[in-house]
C-alpha cells in the first residue's frame, strides 16, 4: 500500500474502508512492535488502537516518503513515546508491576518461546539497550530497509547500520556464538 493507492482511495472510498484494510494488513505488525517497545500486552493493545486512530485522522496527509508499514510503525513509536512520557503512565507502571508479579501467570507471549534456544535469543534481544533493540526489531522482524528505519527514527543510514551490527554482535556475545551476520548485510 503506497502513496498512489492512498491517492486513489481518497478519490472514491471512505476512510472507514481504508482503515479496515490497513488494520487487516498491518494490525499484527503494529501490535507486535508496540509490545516489543512496551513489553506489556494491554499497553500494546492501547498503543496499536491509538496508532490506527491517528492514522485514520491523518491518512490523507500521507505523502509516500516511506512505506505505509514504516509510516504506521513510526506513529506507533511516537504514541509509545508519548505514553512513556506521561505522568499517568509512570504512576500506573509502578502499581502494575507490583500487581503483575503477585497475580499473573506468564503471558502467552512468554509461553510462545518454549524451547531453550528461542528463550535465550529472546532474552538476549530484550536485554539490549532500547536503541539497538528497536533497530534490530524493525530490520529483522518487520523487514524494513535500513533507509526506511533511518527515516522513521530520524537517523542517518550509517547510524542505523551501526546499531543493527552492534545489536547482532551483542546477541552473539551473549549467546557465546560467532556473529551470524557480517557487515550488516542479510544472508
Amino acid at each position: 500500500m503506497d502513496y498512489e493507492y492512498i491517492k486513489q482511495m481518497n478519490e472514491g472510498i471512505d476512510r472507514n474502508a481504508l482503515l479496515d484494510e490497513l488494520m487487516m494488513m498491518y494490525g499484527k505488525d503494529v501490535w507486535n512492535y508496540a509490545f516489543f517497545l512496551t513489553r506489556r500486552r494491554e499497553l500494546a493493545e492501547d498503543i496499536a488502537q491509538e496508532t490506527f486512530i491517528k492514522a485514520y485522522h491523518a491518512i490523507y496527509s500521507f505523502r509516500g516518503g516511506m512505506t505505509m508499514k514504516a509510516w504506521l510503525l513510526a506513529i506507533a513509536r511516537n504514541t509509545a513515546r508519548d505514553y512513556f512520557k506521561s505522568a499517568w503512565f509512570r504512576r500506573v507502571q509502578l502499581v502494575w508491576e507490583e500487581y503483575e508479579t503477585s497475580v499473573f501467570q506468564p503471558s502467552a507471549e512468554k509461553q510462545w518461546f518454549v524451547s531453550l534456544e528461542q528463550r535465550e535469543v529472546w532474552n538476549a534481544v530484550l536485554s539490549l539497550p532500547r536503541k539497538l533493540r528497536e533497530a534490530l526489531l524493525l530490520y529483522a522482524h518487520h523487514h524494513l530497509t535500513q533507509k526506511e528505519i533511518a527515516e522513521m527514527l530520524q537517523l542517518s543510514e550509517g547510524t542505523v547500520k551501526s546499531r543493527i551490527f552492534r545489536a547482532r554482535a551483542a546477541i552473539s556475545r551473549k549467546l557465546g556464538r560467532p556473529a551470524a551476520f557480517e557487515g550488516g548485510k542479510r544472508p
